[in-house]
């Protein structure tokens, strides 16, 4: 994988940086060497591409473990792509599969490897950012890993949900906001210590995008009686 990974990004990188010619802020920012949380908002399929081209060092993020499971021509270049730009498969949902998924970077950056994280959860589908999950504050308080917010901007009309292929008259910009040192607000097992982190995560990242704020978490549709019930109910969201 850390072969693949380093050919994918050799290659795509300039390929990406040409076609785009992305705006990059902040780069001098980011910690070199380390574990590092990025903690960005999420508008497009593309978020996960344009922050390892934007990145002064390799980033892994989780991808849905369905990319790397096709069969055929297609199955096999699925999981080729993936694997180059530093996705990790994860199976996603809630519960236990969410704890999986934060093990899977609790060991990536215990090896002192950068990780990416969307804390809305989802994409944004109408441009506002949504109130984050707890997910990044608890790896970060858990590992002492920095979080680095990121404010992504124009991904959105790059490759807008639904779209087979990305738009190439676009730019998009990428903007890395100062380190973020998360520990003053407590352990990772207090819920308080979570939420304020997360909080605290949500502005920075808010600097740096201006976009509306929703109030509210990005939920998924609910399936059924048992789905409403959970998102009505008060619960920590990973």
């Amino acid at each position: 994988m850390r072969w693949a990974y380093g050919v994918g990004r050799f290659l795509i990188t300039p390929l990406a940086r040409a076609i785009y010619r992305p705006i990059v802020e902040g780069r001098d920012l980011v910690p070199r060497k380390g574990p590092v949380i990025f903690a960005s908002n999420h508008l497009s399929f593309i978020d996960s591409i344009a922050i390892p081209v934007a990145a002064p060092r390799p980033v892994h993020f989780l991808a849905k473990s369905s990319y790397f499971e096709g069969t055929g021509v297609s199955g096999w270049v699925s999981k080729r792509f993936f694997t180059s730009i530093g996705a990790i498969p994860v199976r996603r949902g809630a519960g236990q599969a969410a704890l999986d998924a934060l093990e899977q970077q609790r060991a990536l950056l215990e090896s002192g490897s950068a990780v990416a994280l969307y804390p809305e959860g989802t994409r944004s589908l109408d441009g506002r950012l949504y109130r984050g999950r707890t997910g990044a504050a608890f790896l970060a308080l858990q590992t002492g890993a920095p979080v680095v917010p990121v404010g992504l901007s124009g991904t959105d009309e790059v490759m807008p949900v639904g779209a087979r292929m990305p738009a190439v008259n676009k730019r998009i910009r990428v903007r890395f906001g100062d380190p973020i040192d998360l520990s003053a607000h407590g352990a990772a097992p207090s819920g308080r210590a979570r939420r304020a982190a997360t909080d605290e995560i949500m502005a920075a990242i808010h600097a740096l995008t201006g976009q509306e704020l929703a109030h509210a978490f990005n939920e998924s549709p609910a399936h059924g009686t048992v789905d409403r019930i959970r998102q009505a109910l008060p619960h920590e969201r990973l």
